[in-house]
């Protein structure tokens, strides 16, 4: 899509939402020198005071609230989804810096994987006074409680292993995940789903559902590999009732975006996705969301890039 240009620089301050234990911490004395580079875009930059990843969302609102011209994110995929909350659907623009363990949306949507070099893009189009519109997805629950996503969202296999090592407290760090792994392929069984895609509803067998409106998932992993977000469509992406052998088999091939050939993975495009199935705990952009059943939508434009 064409960029949106303005005859006016921004009008207020470029709001920073910082994640200092992204990525385990390793672009953390960078901090400095992104703030820097953002500077050269001509605005004021005010990094936002978050002690806690808890109060992230309730900050970046407060800033949007009061006037902020933009909204940048330094951190993973996390630290945009609860910068997303703010500005979704506003005309706000954002720019996420990608500085996580996992950065799937801001490299699906065109950033350099390299944080100096994308807060310099961030600090040319606040400069010029020039953003991209690109899609999100917003998803309802029964309760009417709403949430955004930009990347994927999971409510399979890969679901039900996060909810499980956030409820485990030994082992810490990556090992955690490694045995919810383990501990969730012992256990692993085909889950009955229905999804509605624009109106028209199937009942599946499935081990694992992606709702995809970028591509990518879990530092890298091509879930939904043709998904597009600038088409207004969300991707859906199904593995059937296979067994743990075949999984396991076919999982390293999500890297690459060839698992959608294997014969029982099956793809899908809709506008709008209704999913449900029992005991299933939606995860967004790796973020711990909604609880199925609930109703996903592709909604154009949602999004104002810095880019």
């Amino acid at each position: 899509m064409l960029p949106v240009t303005a005859d006016d620089h921004l009008p207020g301050p470029v709001a920073v939402l910082a994640n200092p234990t992204a990525g385990r911490g390793r672009h953390r004395a960078l901090l400095p020198q992104l703030l820097e580079r953002l500077a050269a875009g001509g605005r004021p930059v005010r990094l936002l005071p978050v002690s806690s990843p808890a109060e992230a969302e309730a900050v970046c609102r407060a800033a949007v609230a009061d006037g902020a011209g933009a909204l940048v994110a330094v951190g993973g995929d996390g630290t945009v989804h609860r910068a997303l909350q703010a500005v979704a659907g506003t005309d706000v623009p954002f720019g996420p810096i990608p500085a996580g363990t996992g950065n799937d949306f801001a490299l699906d949507v065109g950033f350099p994987a390299d944080p100096l070099a994308a807060a310099a893009v961030i600090a040319e189009a606040v400069r010029d006074g020039r953003s991209r519109p690109v899609d999100l997805a917003r998803m309802v629950g029964v309760d009417g409680a709403e949430r955004w996503y930009g990347a994927v969202l999971a409510a399979g296999f890969d679901a039900i292993v996060n909810e499980r090592a956030n409820r485990m407290r030994w082992p810490r760090g990556p090992r955690r995940y490694e045995l919810a792994i383990l501990v969730e392929l012992a256990r692993m069984r085909p889950r009955r789903y229905t999804l509605r895609l624009d109106g028209v509803s199937q009942d599946m067998d499935a081990v694992l559902v992606a709702v995809g409106n970028c591509p990518t998932y879990g530092g890298g992993m091509r879930i939904c590999p043709d998904a597009d977000p600038t088409d207004g469509l969300l991707d859906v992406v199904v593995a059937g009732p296979v067994d743990r052998r075949t999984l396991v088999r076919v999982k390293p091939r999500i890297y690459e975006g060839t698992h959608v050939r294997h014969p029982m993975v099956y793809s899908f495009r809709a506008r709008t996705v209704e999913l449900s199935a029992e005991g299933i705990t939606s995860y967004a952009d790796g973020e711990r969301s909604l609880e199925l059943p609930v109703t996903i939508s592709a909604v154009p434009g949602a999004l104002r890039l810095l880019r």
